[in-house]
Parts: C-alpha cells; structure tokens; sequence
C-alpha cells in the first residue's frame, strides 16, 4: 500500500490519496482503484486507475503509451464532430457514439505520462470513470447487443486514423502461423515434461491448423482491408453506466494494425460462451447463440455500413479461429511452463485450452446457423 500511494504521488492529480484497492480480472497487467480525500474542505477529490504495465509482454512500452494517446485523442476529436456538428445525419449509431467517453490519461508531476520506479517497472494512470462497472461475463442478450455497438462504436471513432502511425505493440500476435510454430518449438523442448499429457489436444490443433490459416491467406491476398483494431475485445473491456449502457472502451495497450475479424472473433469468444474461461466441468461449456445473436446485431449496427463483403462473409468463421488461437496460446504456455499468463494451478493453462477446444467445437456445430444471423442482422440494417 506505502510503495502504491508513493507511486501514485508521482502523477499530478487532484486530493490526497488514501486507499488503494485491486482492480479488474486482467490477465496480463496490475491495476489499482485510487481513492482520494480532498486536500482541503470543498476541494476535488477524484479516484484513479494506476497500472503497472507488463514488461515481459510489452518490449516497447514508450511506443505503446505514444499508441494510446494518438488514439485517444483521435476518438476525442471524432466524438466532438459528432456532438457538435448540426449538420451531421441523425442516426442510432450516431446517437450511441455521442454517449461514449474516452479514456483520459492522468499527466506525471515531470510531464510524461509514464513513471518508471526503482526496479525498472512502469506505471501509468487513469481517470476512473465514476459510477462505472464492468461484466466478466455477459449477463444476457440486451447487454451483449451494447457490447456489439461498443466496440463497433470504437472501429467508426478511429476510422480516419492513420494505422501507419500505430507501433505493433506485440509483434505477430494473432499471426496463426508464428502461433503455430511457437506451439511446434513447445512440443520439441517439452521443458516442463508436459507433452505425453496433452495428446488429443495436439490432435486437435494439427487437425483444423490450414482451415486457421484462412484469414492469414486473406490479408497476405490484400483481400482484406487493415484497420485501427482492439485487438483484445473481451465483454471486460468494456464499462457500463448505472443504466447499464456501455459507455467505454478500456484496455488499449493492444490497439494497432489489424482486421476487424480479430476484434469480432475474441468478442464472441468470450461474449457469446456459456462458460468462463476456465470452466471446471467441461459438459457446461458451448455458444450460447442468444448471445451470439445479440452482439452481431448491436455490432452491425454501428460497424457494418463501413464493412467490405470479404469482412462481413467471415464475421462469423473469426469466431471460430479466435477461439482456436486463445486455445493454442493457452496450450503452448502450458507446454513451457506456464511463463505467460497468470495461473492458480499447475494445470490452469491445460484446463484453459480444453474449454477453448470445446467452445470451438461448438460454433463448429452451430456454424451454419452463425452465419444465417450475421447475414440476417445485415438483411435487417439494409432495410431501416
């Protein structure tokens, strides 16, 4: 708590402050919900996010911070024209667009919007958002269909955004063929003796690996547009007001080149499953395809005006290979010992992967059904 508060007073912000608490469920990195008094009666005293940022994960975190405040500041500038601009056509998507906030970096006392302590770690602040929660999972359809409209919300505000001038943040990261090679590298060392474990696993990764390579072969043909994208597009990341609306995007350490795919696949991923990642009970584990449904609707329509037919025609299969890609990730640490994602047992990563593969197996059995509704939530933009 002491090494907190003193960190925390390296950022110039409003109060004194007094209590930090543990924030979110993030896999990767350490976030903290500052709570402030006023440093005299009726002055301010807002709370804050302070985040150590991951180090092992993030090998360009100057570049990274350069990311999120070109795009912040890029979103600001859209919603403005939006609020501002009379002459602008009325629309849903507009009207939802013009309740969404942008997250807004707390400065340094010396200027920069990073502090690095004494062990070389860096720390980064918010402004916490006041009266904002968010969902591990996605309470049901109404709520998924806000999700859907968020982050398509967040693909029309940073349209227009030079993606020429983002860092890659994490080179290669959904890269199926680099993925696939790093699960290859995992089996032949087996440093951890774990390979005669995972034998079906193995199987199945090796059984579907060129149905995965289906994007790859899209953006290597130039058949599919690269955009601003999220990247990491869980139901999480995303805050809801006290009427449950959605009202931000959070998590941007992963925003730079990509495809659209990318963030729709890892939103039904995680949004539109019956279980949590790591479900215990494996019989539990499926699509729910009210979920699925409700998000591809309410993503639809804020993003899909501005969609080619090569994205909306493989809206549904990214579903499929996100969730194989989380699935092998997850399998190749367990493989190395578990050195990437945070785990509360030995076998976490193995039990991870296994809800991934029947997740996968599930949207494979629900696939022709997938596609009919994200064809029929267009059917239905086309008309209104």
């Amino acid at each position: 708590m002491k090494d907190i508060i003193t960190i925390t007073s390296r950022f110039s912000i409003l109060g004194v402050p007094v209590k930090a608490s543990p924030l979110g469920s993030g896999h990767i990195n350490d976030s903290f919900r500052i709570t402030t008094v006023p440093e005299q009666a009726g002055s301010a005293a807002p709370e804050y996010v302070l985040q150590r940022i991951n180090r092992e994960v993030f090998s360009n975190i100057p570049g990274l911070m350069d990311n999120i405040i070109r795009v912040t500041d890029h979103m600001r500038d859209q919603l403005s024209r939006i609020r501002h601009d009379p002459g602008a056509p009325s629309s849903g998507a507009a009207s939802f667009a013009s309740r969404m906030q942008v997250l807004q970096l707390v400065p340094g006392k010396d200027g920069s919007f990073l502090h690095r302590d004494p062990d070389g770690n860096f720390w980064r602040m918010y402004g916490y958002i006041s009266g904002s929660h968010s969902y591990d999972r996605v309470p049901g359809p109404e709520l998924a269909g806000e999700g859907g409209r968020a982050f398509g919300t967040f693909l029309q505000l940073t349209t227009g955004l030079d993606q020429g001038s983002l860092c890659i943040t994490i080179p290669r990261f959904h890269d199926i063929t680099w993925r696939l090679e790093q699960f290859d590298d995992a089996l032949e060392q087996d440093i951890a003796d774990r390979r005669s474990l995972i034998r079906d696993e193995t199987g199945f990764v090796r059984e579907r690996a060129d149905e995965m390579h289906t994007i790859h072969r899209l953006l290597a043909g130039g058949r599919l547009p690269v955009r601003v994208t999220h990247n990491d597009t869980k139901f999480n990341n995303i805050l809801f007001d006290g009427q449950n609306r959605a009202i931000c995007i959070v998590d941007l350490d992963t925003v730079m080149p990509g495809t659209v795919l990318y963030d729709f696949g890892d939103a039904i991923r995680t949004g539109a499953s019956t279980t949590d990642e790591d479900e215990p009970d494996l019989n539990r584990v499926g699509l729910n395809m009210r979920l699925f449904e409700a998000y591809a609707k309410g993503f639809l329509e804020t993003a899909g005006p501005s969609l080619t037919t090569i994205e909306l025609e493989n809206l549904a299969f990214s579903a499929k290979f996100m969730t194989y890609l989380i699935g092998l990730r997850f399998l190749t640490d367990y493989l190395n010992g578990d050195i990437y994602y945070k785990i509360r047992n030995p076998g976490h990563n193995l039990q991870r992967a296994r809800v991934q593969f029947i997740l996968l197996k599930s949207m494979e059995s629900h696939f022709a059904e997938m596609k009919a509704r994200v064809s029929g939530g267009l059917a239905r933009l086309l008309t209104t």
